[in-house]
């Protein structure tokens, strides 16, 4: 005795249920499911979600850089190009501190707080991602990804939003629940 649902799959009738002794198993669902267990749903970010985020984290890093780097460096008439200038140095020490700092003790940046996103490593348990995981994120994959630029075009292609900085660390960005 079983009936169908509005997709067309077969379900097992509440008759039919009393009738059993063992436990009912669908092909969709495993044997056991643990009843206290929550599950959510998770919608990771995508392009341009992040591109925001990221205009807004560089709008904050540059406004950090105009309070604290350059008054320091205003009255210096180096010949020094921007690239190799202490000042160039400096802000590059803030642009990195600001994202590992940020993503280490709040799992997402000023702008990815805004647009309701935050950094979530794939295979760790803990809720804070670990220090090795936020530096080789933030210091060695994001430079490869500033160098090629298609590594942040992958947030748009990959499954699960990656960019080639989140595919390296093992990590992805997804939508904050508020």
């Amino acid at each position: 005795m079983t009936e169908r649902n509005e997709i067309n799959e077969q379900i097992a009738s509440p008759d039919l249920l009393e009738n059993q002794h063992g436990p009912v198993q669908s092909d969709s669902l495993p044997a056991e499911v643990p009843l206290d267990r929550e599950f959510k749903a998770v919608c990771f970010a995508g392009f341009w979600m992040r591109f925001w985020a990221y205009l807004a984290d560089l709008l904050v890093i540059g406004s950090l850089n105009r309070i604290l780097i350059h008054p320091i460096f205003k009255f210096y008439e180096g010949t020094d190009d921007l690239w190799f200038s202490a000042e160039g140095f400096l802000t590059g020490i803030v642009f990195f501190l600001y994202f590992v700092l940020m993503t280490k003790f709040l799992n997402q940046t000023l702008g990815k707080m805004i647009f309701g996103l935050k950094v979530v490593a794939l295979k760790e348990e803990a809720k804070v991602i670990s220090w090795g995981t936020v530096l080789f994120r933030e210091l060695i994959g994001r430079y490869i990804s500033k160098v090629t630029w298609i590594g942040y075009l992958l947030a748009g292609l990959l499954p699960k939003k990656q960019a080639l900085h989140d595919v390296f660390a093992d990590t992805s960005v997804v939508l904050v629940r508020r």
